[in-house]
């Protein structure tokens, strides 16, 4: 373990006061709720793993945030952290997530014949569409806790279940420090390889620690269907494709997240999930379905208009360019998501998606021909 109870111990010789972290500058969710008196209350408390307050928040004290932009702030190592320092992240979940209570009980629906509609968003505007989610496996530490051995294992397990998928879910796994440069070059090319994590957030995690061992790649022929292992969570599941047709992406999401489910449980592992929280992600930001289902869509002239954020908001949607969250979007072509994830179940959210995009493009379209949209402005979901 990174940090163990004898750092702990040492910690305790100073006083609360003396220990408590400057937050004067931070524009984070757990900066706005760890008081001091928070912060004497929980900082003797560890899981059973050893993951202690101070490495629940340590991410957040070393980046204050953005003065426009709320991080969380805060990282779970194992799933008994949302359990163990509850009074710190209940309230930063009910922040982050849009008033969800402590007694809120979190839903899920993966069966893709409950979406209605979604095969027909407008191939010329829609270039690309994706739904994603993070799953942990249930006995292992997160992966800013882990250790060497243990995240050697979750990678061992995920080759196996991977391996045994079939029919059009059959891949292949490219583990990141046995790629050849050929392998490496064509997964940058698909846009799949994942690279050493840079972002001070995630450093500040843990998460890059024996960087690139027991992480790697596994994708399906067809290119289609693909796993990271042992990025910012155990697994991160992919189902993506050209075009517009996203209730097909989301029925090979639905698909091959319920079959990899059931490979791990033959295997004697579920995915830590419980009834408030859905599944159990490292940061509190991806509670309950995890899922961001995205399209790239082009709309050059909606973007310039006014109210065009104001939109986005209504629509519980959220825009960023097509490089990742920090950049800009490229001729006028975003990455359209859903801003929700605790609360709503994966059809709810993909639904949401996919009627917030056929409204975008036609007021793109009436903003093409010269045409006003106002009567097209949506009520808040």
């Amino acid at each position: 373990m990174p940090f163990g109870n004898s750092h702990n111990q040492l910690k305790m010789k100073y006083s609360s006061e003396q220990e408590y972290p400057d937050l004067s500058k931070h524009n984070n969710y757990m900066a706005k709720i760890l008081t001091p008196g928070l912060y004497e209350k929980l900082r003797s408390k560890q899981t059973p793993s050893g993951f202690t307050l101070d490495d629940v928040i340590q991410t957040g004290v070393d980046n204050p945030g953005h003065p426009f932009i709320m991080t969380v702030g805060c990282v779970a190592g194992d799933e008994e952290t949302y359990e163990v320092f509850k009074e710190l992240l209940d309230p930063v979940i009910q922040d982050r997530h849009g008033g969800y209570k402590p007694t809120d009980k979190h839903k899920t629906d993966l069966n893709p014949s409950n979406l209605k509609g979604g095969d027909d968003l407008d191939p010329n505007y829609v270039l690309s569409s994706r739904v994603r989610t993070g799953r942990s496996i249930r006995g292992f530490c997160l992966p800013p806790h882990c250790s060497r051995g243990e995240r050697r294992a979750v990678e061992k397990l995920s080759v196996q279940a991977l391996g045994a998928l079939a029919g059009d879910l059959k891949g292949k796994y490219y583990a990141l420090k046995n790629m050849t440069e050929a392998e490496q070059q064509q997964l940058i090319d698909d846009h799949f390889l994942f690279d050493k994590p840079v972002s001070p957030l995630l450093l500040a995690s843990g998460m890059a620690r024996d960087w690139p061992d027991a992480r790697g790649i596994w994708h399906n022929d067809s290119k289609t269907f693909l796993v990271w292992v042992n990025e910012e969570d155990h697994l991160r599941v992919i189902s993506m494709q050209k075009g517009g047709k996203m209730k097909e992406v989301f029925t090979r999401f639905c698909i091959g997240l319920t079959k990899i489910e059931e490979l791990f449980r033959n295997k004697g592992h579920a995915f830590m999930w419980n009834e408030h929280l859905g599944y159990v992600l490292t940061c509190p930001s991806n509670l309950g379905t995890g899922l961001r289902a995205g399209v790239h869509v082009k709309l050059p002239n909606l973007s310039k208009y006014r109210q065009f954020e104001e939109i986005l908001k209504r629509l519980r949607l959220q825009k960023r360019g097509t490089g990742g969250v920090d950049t800009a979007a490229v001729g006028g072509v975003f990455d359209i998501s859903n801003a929700d994830r605790l609360g709503f179940s994966e059809v709810e959210l993909v639904q949401m998606v996919v009627d917030g995009v056929k409204l975008l493009i036609e007021m793109e379209k009436r903003l093409e021909k010269g045409q006003s949209v106002d009567d097209l402005m949506p009520a808040q979901k």
